[in-house]
């Protein structure tokens, strides 16, 4: 009876080598033409949405969960991680724009809110616990805004009451650049 040279440290030694040498094979002859970033998010064209730039445009992914800018002159272009909404329910989408920006913005609790937890109380621009944040973006619909979250586990998921969130230093960014009305699109 002969013994088998091949072994499962063997095997398994090969599978290691063929798995290390797909990473070899250069990500765009893996991708194709798939429209993607490096962070997964799928690109957008202002053009897709809207028929002029204008001021500037915006579109908040909520399926991919990021926000994409273009400013005026249609070069700048910057995509930014978010939170989105929770539900469908609490999901507003179409056209809006940005109509008011404030550095240090208060908070208080829409009556939805205040049903579902009548414990919240409304907190002051500036408060360290202040659910907005260090600068927001109102849009032209009531109680919606792009801001920015201190709780940065909830970037990248379903965890908003209907805004969309960023970074601290992102929302900063953003707000800098982004002129009041901007259009904004929720897709």
């Amino acid at each position: 009876m002969t013994k088998s040279s091949i072994t499962r440290r063997k095997l398994l030694n090969t599978g290691l080598v063929a798995g290390a040498a797909a990473l070899i094979v250069p990500a765009t002859a893996r991708a194709a033409d798939v429209r993607r970033n490096v962070s997964s998010f799928v690109m957008q064209d202002w053009r897709d949405h809207f028929s002029e730039i204008g001021k500037g445009c915006i579109v908040c992914d909520t399926e991919s969960r990021a926000l994409h800018y273009w400013a005026a002159d249609g070069v700048d272009y910057r995509i930014y991680p978010t939170s989105v909404p929770k539900s469908d329910e609490l999901t507003k989408r179409g056209y809006t724009e940005i109509v008011r920006k404030k550095v240090g913005p208060s908070w208080t609790p829409t009556a939805s809110q205040m049903e579902r937890f009548p414990d919240w109380k409304p907190v002051a621009g500036g408060a360290p616990d202040n659910p907005l944040g260090t600068h927001a973006m109102y849009l032209s619909w009531p109680a919606y805004l792009i801001h920015c979250t201190h709780d940065t586990r909830k970037i990248g998921r379903r965890s908003s009451d209907g805004c969309i969130g960023l970074y601290n230093e992102k929302i900063a960014e953003l707000f800098e650049i982004t002129p009041i009305g901007t259009q904004v699109r929720l897709i």
